[in-house]
This record gives C-alpha cells, structure tokens and sequence, in this order.
C-alpha cells in the first residue's frame, strides 16, 4: 500500500513531434530529455507503441529504447508499453532480449493488449484481430523465452534466454488487473489518458495477486499528467493550450484548427470528452503539483508514479521535469533497479 508520501517518479515520454519538427528532431529530444531525467533523479522513462500518428514518433519501440540506451548510463529504460497483440512473442522476447544484453539491469518490458492503432493500420501491421484473445497464453509464452523454461518445444530465444527482463501488465480496466494478479506481475494502469476505472483496477489487483518469481507483493504504477510551471497562470495557459492541441489530434485528424475553432469542439460532447482523458493532472507551480500528485498517490493507492509532461515543447517539458525533480527532492542514483534488494 502506498502509505509513504514519497514515491519513485518515472516517465512516460510521448515523443512528441511538435509542429514544425521532423521524426528525426523528437529522437534526438528523447535523448536529451532521458539524460536529463537520469541526471535528475527519476526512476525510468517508458516509451509507447503508436502506429499511423503524425505526433508520435515511438512506434519502434524498442529500436528507441536502445537508441536512447547508447546515450544514457543508469536509468530504465522500457515500453509503456509493447502492444503483444502486434507482434510475435519470440520476436519480443529476442528485441528484449537483445535489450537486456546489451544493458543489463536497465531494460523493462510494458505490455498491453490494445492495437495501438485504427483498423486500416491494423490491416497494415498484418494484425489478426483475434490476436487480442491470446494476449494471456503470449504473456506466459513470453515470460517463458525470457526465463529458462520455454513453453514451446524445440524454441529459445537467443538473445533472451535467462535474462528474466522484468515484465509488466498496462491497461486501463479490469482485465489487465485480473491478468497482472494471476500471473503475479506489476500493474501499470493509463490514468493518465483513460482515467474511469482506476480505483477499481487497482482494487481487483491488490485482492486479486498472487506471488510469483518475479514479485513477491502487489506493485502499482499509476499514470499522471504534469504541467509544472514557475507561475500558475503559465501553466494553466499550457494546459489550455495542450487541451486545443488533443483536440486537434484526435477530432481535427491533425488539421491546425484556429483557437476558437478548437475551443467550440472542447466545448462539444466529443470535446468534452477528450478533455476528461485529461482528469488526472497536476497543473501549477512546483509546490501545487507536488501537492497534487502526493494526494493523487493516495488516491490510486500507487507505489510509483509516471508521469507524462505535457508541455508542447520540448523546453517547456525539460523545464517542467526539472521543476518537479526539484519540488519532490530526487536524488540520481548510480543504480535504478526496483527489483534490487533495497528496492520494491
């Protein structure tokens, strides 16, 4: 149970591709941004499987992962997370595997079961949509190249064999829950984009767990939006304007919508309904957001926080990072392994 105020903070970082910028100038801000998280204290940064979104340059994964890797020394890195319904199991375990290998003690596996993407880019990725049904027998056959008991004859994963790279279940409802408590694996659930049913996830979880080899207690990462700013009244300007930015993403279909063109959406339904994604955020300065994500903690009953800085600019999520490293008093550490004698 998370009774302690002071948590490990992680990050989820979108690599965002601001307007103006190309794939190639969001890569080489998720270096700068993972050497800044690492020189500051923060426990990982995670990165996420989007297919087909303009804004996003995270769609190879784990191809980022090492990239960013190659130019940091001690933080975690890892997918927040890897959607297995996309993928083959050994491919993954031998990406991970691969991973780990290379920077042992460093490497975490995320793994969800949602597309990431619409239907046509299903059809694209070669996806079988009844895939999503296999997701708990891939986990275990996962789990299972990664260990040293493979679950299918004749097949190893090499790299990946004996690595044992920590795995962990992300969702946003019950099922993943249900998953993350049988199989005795962390839980990360999406409250950050998808915030109905996090305290009643989290609840099912912690009742539900089991003990496993990988984790002997129940282990919740919770998702939390921050826009930190040295005034209020600047980081409630960047939240507004991150509210505009979403709409235009996800209504807009990318189209640059003027400022009350996206303020009328916002206040449509549909609009309103993208701004609620938005429910869990800690908006203000350093000491309001630490505040807000203290109370937060509690209220998901959350060992561990990763947060998604906001801002539309790189600067203003450097700034924003910093801000909160400072506010919550992180300290680097030569080693970040949670699963570490001293750690979770």
């Amino acid at each position: 149970m998370a009774t302690d105020p002071e948590f490990p903070l992680s990050i989820l970082d979108l690599a965002i591709i601001e307007r103006g910028a190309t794939a190639r100038d969001a890569l080489t801000g998720c270096v700068a941004f993972a050497q800044r998280a690492e020189a500051r204290g923060y426990r990982r940064v995670w990165y996420a499987e989007h297919h087909n979104m303009a804004v996003i340059a995270s769609s190879a994964t784990s191809v980022l992962i090492a990239h960013v890797a190659a130019h940091t020394r001690t933080i975690r890195l890892g997918s927040g997370g890897i959607m297995l319904p996309n993928h083959s199991p050994l491919v993954i375990a031998e990406q991970f595997g691969t991973l780990a290998s290379v920077h042992p003690g460093r490497i975490d596996l995320g793994l969800g079961r949602a597309p990431g993407s619409d239907q046509n880019t299903m059809r694209a990725l070669r996806r079988d949509p009844r895939a999503v049904e296999w997701f708990p027998q891939d986990v275990l056959e996962l789990q299972g190249y990664l260990s040293n008991t493979t679950l299918i004859d004749g097949v190893e994963a090499t790299p990946g064999k004996g690595t044992e790279v920590p795995l962990y279940i992300l969702g946003s409802s019950l099922f993943g829950a249900q998953l993350a408590a049988m199989l005795g694996l962390p839980y990360g659930f999406a409250s950050h984009f998808a915030p109905q049913d996090l305290e009643q996830a989290v609840a099912v979880y912690r009742r539900e767990f089991r003990p496993s080899a990988q984790l002997s207690e129940s282990y919740v990462i919770a998702g939390v939006n921050v826009i930190a700013a040295e005034s209020d009244a600047e980081a409630q300007q960047e939240l507004v304007a991150v509210c505009r930015a979403r709409v235009a993403r996800f209504v807009g279909r990318g189209q640059h919508l003027s400022e009350q063109q996206a303020d009328e959406i916002l206040a449509s339904p549909q609009g309103r309904q993208i701004a609620a994604m938005m429910r869990y955020t800690a908006v203000g300065t350093p000491g309001a957001v630490k505040e807000y994500l203290d109370a937060f903690a509690a209220h998901a009953d959350a060992d561990e926080l990763i947060v998604a800085h906001a801002a539309r600019t790189q600067e203003a999520r450097l700034r924003s990072l910093d801000l909160l490293a400072d506010a919550s008093g992180l300290v680097p550490a030569e080693s970040t392994n949670p699963w570490s004698e001293d750690g979770a």
